[in-house]
């Protein structure tokens, strides 16, 4: 059944990237980028590298960093029920069969082409730094929100019988996929809401290069932070938390990569130059293998005149 549904997901978003690929990212940034693909994935290879890692640490270490929280971490399912109230179950009581199959479909297909769709648009654009900015961002979500799982112990309203649990009453097939993926005691903050809401923040910063994607954003992200209370899955305060990590791990991927790009344009002009740890493991390798040669910094060449890519594309360029 897992498969089912993830390939379910995955052909979903594949489709909806394709059609926006062509009505938002535009024939001429796409020509571009599969002409130049193999240096800007090289060129971004380390930013990917990072996304992974932590994706990979959050997979293999959820059920550990669970047993964790219980030893360490703070309840605090009551305070939030205090602080709220009944806020979730009213946002439920405007439920409809409509509404509820909308919310669903949105948590599940909705999210993922939201986060998947801007890495794309973003590896397409000449100046990449929006792109590495937004891969530290996703990074910096999932390593703080695992954090604040381990040190935060919430059950979200339906698990307290508070709220219905509409997603699974609903589409009973979506439990084996998000029981993968989350605890019953991972909800402060909500990462869906961090996560939408990052992907907002930068379809605003981009809006002069994609102005069609930062309405289709901001539905899609208000949606999901909507759908996370309707579906009875996080409190009002979790959502509000998540808002709140998602400027946070903005403002610090920003600042990052500003840092990290000012020691690459000071270096050979690598991506990898920010990483100098790989350098100097490198170099003592060929040390032990007794070779005099020492890499300054591994990855792509400097670009000269003639390889250099041309002007960024005028919206005129890409209506042609």
């Amino acid at each position: 059944m897992i498969r089912t549904i993830l390939a379910e997901v995955a052909l979903v978003v594949v489709a909806l990237s394709a059609f926006c690929a062509v009505t938002i990212i535009g024939r001429s940034r796409l020509t571009e980028l599969f002409d130049n693909i193999v240096p800007r994935l090289r060129e971004s290879s380390p930013y990917f590298a990072i996304l992974i890692v932590i994706l990979l640490l959050n997979s293999v270490i959820r059920e550990a960093a669970d047993s964790l929280s219980w030893l360490i971490g703070l309840e605090i399912t009551s305070q939030i029920e205090w602080i709220e109230g009944g806020f979730v179950p009213f946002i439920q009581s405007f439920q409809t069969e409509l509404l509820t199959t909308y919310f669903s479909y949105i948590y599940i297909y909705g999210y993922v082409f939201l986060l998947i769709f801007p890495l794309f648009a973003y590896l397409a654009l000449r100046d990449r730094t929006i792109f590495r900015e937004l891969t530290i961002a996703y990074s910096l979500n999932y390593l703080l929100g695992l954090l604040l799982y381990i040190i935060f112990i919430a059950y979200g309203p339906r698990n307290l019988g508070l709220a219905e649990n509409l997603l699974y009453d609903t589409f009973a097939q979506f439990q084996f996929l998000t029981t993968e993926v989350n605890n019953p005691t991972n909800v402060f903050p909500s990462l869906h809401t961090s996560l939408s809401a990052t992907a907002a923040i930068f379809a605003y910063k981009t809006r002069e290069a994609y102005f069609a994607w930062l309405p289709i954003a901001l539905v899609l992200a208000v949606s999901v932070i909507i759908s996370t209370m309707y579906l009875g899955i996080h409190w009002a305060t979790d959502v509000v938390a998540g808002i709140g990590l998602a400027v946070a791990c903005v403002s610090l991927a920003e600042r990052y990569v500003a840092k990290q790009q000012a020691r690459v344009d000071d270096a050979a002009g690598s991506a990898w130059a920010q990483f100098p740890f790989v350098t100097a493991s490198l170099n003592r390798a060929l040390a032990v293998v007794g070779s005099d040669r020492r890499i300054e910094y591994p990855g792509r060449p400097q670009e000269t005149a003639a390889q250099a890519e041309p002007d960024e594309p005028t919206a005129k360029d890409d209506a042609d």
